[in-house]
């Protein structure tokens, strides 16, 4: 169950940071949901030392730091692709 929850978060987070930030990245389902999921570990490890604690589980607060953290990746994607 916790890894459809994963896949599920990462598809909702990778959506929105796409929605919110976009470009031509490549990537279809598949690309989102990675990049959502990445994201995900990112909003983590910021929000851990930012000292909100562990934001586990399918709620607004994971959503929302998983959605940075796809932000933060998509950003550095970019950034990266240009030179």
């Amino acid at each position: 169950m916790g890894i459809l929850v994963w896949i599920l978060l990462g598809l909702v987070a990778g959506a929105l940071a796409k929605w919110i930030m976009p470009g031509n990245d490549p990537g279809g389902i598949i690309i989102t949901i990675i990049i959502g999921i990445v994201g995900a570990l990112i909003g983590g490890f910021i929000g851990r030392a930012l000292g909100l604690g562990d934001v586990t589980g399918f709620n607004i607060g994971s959503i929302l730091l998983a959605i940075g953290g796809a932000l933060v990746l998509l950003f550095i994607y970019r950034a990266l692709k240009r030179t």
